[in-house]
């Protein structure tokens, strides 16, 4: 829900494949929805630079993503940078996808996993 508004609209508005009239109401309507679902206690943001985003959408070999813009994808990287660094107010887990390749490598993802555990256990240490 966030990314959308945040990321996904906002980038089509900028671009100026939303206008400001449609773009306020989707906000509003987001704005509606927010208030009736609680935020995430968590938020795992997978950040990977253009060329890593690159690297994966050949690897997976989707066609329909092939032609994807280099261009439109740092906008969509500068767009989520700065929603979780200026707007999101929750909890962040940020794992560098450039260095930790979960997919390639069942150690990261035990360590990930590991970083997971102590993270839940803060949040719910917090809440008491």
């Amino acid at each position: 829900v966030y990314e959308d508004a945040y990321i996904f609209a906002d980038n089509l508005h900028r671009m100026g494949l939303m206008s400001g009239r449609d773009f306020d109401t989707y906000m509003s309507i987001f704005g509606l929805i927010t208030n009736l679902v609680p935020r995430p206690d968590l938020l795992i943001y997978l950040k990977a630079s253009v060329p890593t985003l690159i690297s994966q959408i050949r690897r997976r070999g989707r066609a329909y993503e092939m032609n994807i813009d280099e261009q439109y994808l740092r906008r969509l990287n500068y767009r989520y940078d700065d929603w979780i660094e200026h707007i999101y107010r929750g909890e962040v887990l940020v794992i560098d996808k450039d260095r930790e390749d979960f997919v390639a490598d069942a150690a990261v993802m035990e360590k990930i996993c590991a970083r997971l555990d102590r993270k839940r256990e803060e949040l719910e240490t917090a809440k008491k």
